[in-house]
């Protein structure tokens, strides 16, 4: 097969973080090349950078045997190469045909030439979904009303408007959508490769890439690590390709006797994700939820902290049933760390002090009270600033995480809700993160901990459970799991396999 575009020693880095130190791939006209490789593995940074939306610090591209080096989105498809993003970006109050010509609306003396939109928008509409199946899909239908795996196949058609197209990005194309969904799916992006297209499949999905791919390529920590055929390599194999490691010595789980159950999950579901979870945890308990991007862990949290509603299910915390405000888990004794520690977790433009005092303002504030009380946080996380009184956003990434969690603490949680506390942190950092969030449990404090870190999962938890599509399989003891087998469990490649 012919290579229609092809990657030599990508490397990009953003300040001190290395994206991709070293990524080679080519894709061939015809063929589905899956993209594999952990959370963290620069997939994301690869797709931006074949999709124009940032350039390479260092390595070559080449199109069609040519250099490219596209000055961003628009270009990179006017020059043949498209991307579907996981998240999708339709107008939700534009028509099926309206979304698919978006911005190529077809016009006369600056009037829409609505006839000539629709027929062009039908052609695409058929090209990404099949005949069949686009004669049951209006295209007068308004995106909102569509369910997911339509949604889906009017983004591909949008992009396969453009008939210049030969190259078609799809990431986490089956990250919310259901098997049958993703059947449909894959059926179409089996035509589209009949039809001559280069595909780029990212998934974590190893029982999809299997199914659709005709070739992988694994990237981890930045670098390519592995390539090939999809039918000469197991789904252990590429597991653990993707791995790479064992858990690291540096997490030691201390014992402990967990006391009573004070947060309990039965069936619980939210709107869209989590669509099924059981679990239950106790004081002086350390659980972990692992999954891949899109698997639900953060949306679980948020329903059970109340910044989602709750569709489905019981939710006991403490003594009350039913759902609550995140001012009424504040009360009940609630801590929630946002995964997004710049734009939810702290207000930047203020203090250490004023930040680790958020949660618990008495009503007469003294800022002697308030100094005090921010020094002995400051002291007790180690965190490294100049004086309390510094604004948050100077410090690094890894102060700035400890000053996030110790809020929580200051305010008295005892059950608290943690989304990725050591992401983009440098390991002393980590180390710092994971002997304070045993300190807690040792004192009784109950934790829930999603991370996409899976021997930080191994190593600090006492019970570990995976969540896939929404739904969280049984939590089982921190020894029965390897990086290997959670991994293998996330991405669903037997266990067996993986060993």
């Amino acid at each position: 097969m012919t290579s229609v575009l092809s990657a030599r020693g990508l490397r990009k880095s953003f300040g001190a973080t290395v994206a991709l130190s070293g990524v080679d791939i080519d894709l061939c006209a015809g063929e589905v090349h899956a993209i594999v490789g952990e959370n963290g593995a620069g997939k994301s940074t690869l797709i931006h950078i074949l999709g124009g939306v940032t350039a390479p610090d260092a390595g070559s591209l080449l199109l069609d045997a040519k250099a490219y080096a596209p000055s961003g989105p628009r270009d990179a498809q006017a020059r043949g190469v498209a991307v579907v993003h996981q998240e999708l970006s339709l107008c939700p109050h534009l028509s099926v045909a309206e979304n698919i010509m978006l911005g190529r609306e077809p016009s006369r003396f600056g009037f829409v030439l609505k006839e000539t939109l629709l027929a062009r928008a039908a052609v695409a509409l058929e090209a990404a979904a099949g005949a069949s199946r686009a004669r049951t899909l209006p295209l007068d239908a308004r995106a909102l009303d569509l369910p997911l795996a339509d949604r889906q196949l009017v983004e591909i058609a949008r992009v396969l408007a453009d008939e210049s197209v030969r190259v078609l990005i799809l990431d986490e194309p089956t990250s919310s959508l259901g098997r049958d969904e993703a059947k449909i799916l894959h059926d179409r992006i089996r035509a589209m490769r009949d039809r001559g297209l280069g595909i780029l499949y990212i998934s974590h999905f190893l029982d999809e890439v299997r199914e659709i791919a005709d070739r992988y390529t694994v990237l981890r920590d930045g670098k390519t690590v592995a390539g090939g055929a999809v039918r000469d390599v197991t789904s252990g194999e590429l597991v653990t390709m993707m791995a790479g490691r064992p858990v690291s010595e540096l997490f030691r789980r201390t014992a402990r006797e967990p006391g009573d159950v004070v947060l309990a999950c039965d069936d619980v579901a939210g709107l869209s994700r989590p669509m099924s979870v059981s679990f239950h945890l106790r004081r002086g308990e350390v659980v972990g939820i692992a999954g891949i991007v899109g698997a639900g862990r953060t949306e679980l949290l948020r329903v059970l902290f109340g910044l989602d509603p709750l569709a489905r299910g019981t939710l006991r915390a403490f003594d009350r049933v039913g759902a609550a405000s995140p001012r009424e888990r504040i009360a009940q004794g609630f801590g929630m760390l946002s995964e997004d520690r710049k734009g939810e977790g702290l207000a930047l433009a203020m203090s250490v002090a004023d930040n680790l005092s958020l949660s618990s303002l008495p009503a007469w504030v003294r800022s002697s009270w308030q100094r005090t009380m921010a020094r002995r946080w400051v002291e007790r996380l180690g965190v490294r600033c100049r004086d309390v009184q510094e604004p948050v956003i100077d410090l690094s990434g890894g102060n700035q995480q400890k000053i996030a969690l110790g809020r929580l603490v200051q305010q008295g949680a005892q059950i608290l809700l943690l989304d990725q506390p050591t992401r983009g942190i440098d390991v002393a950092a980590k180390v710092a993160i994971h002997q304070l969030v045993l300190e807690l449990a040792a004192t009784g404090k109950a934790i829930l901990l999603v991370s996409d870190d899976l021997a930080e999962l191994c190593g600090v938890c006492d019970r570990v459970a995976v969540m896939r599509r929404g739904v969280l399989g049984a939590a089982r003891p921190a020894s029965d799991w390897t990086v290997t087998s959670l991994l293998s469990e996330a991405v669903g490649a037997p266990v067996e396999d993986a060993a």
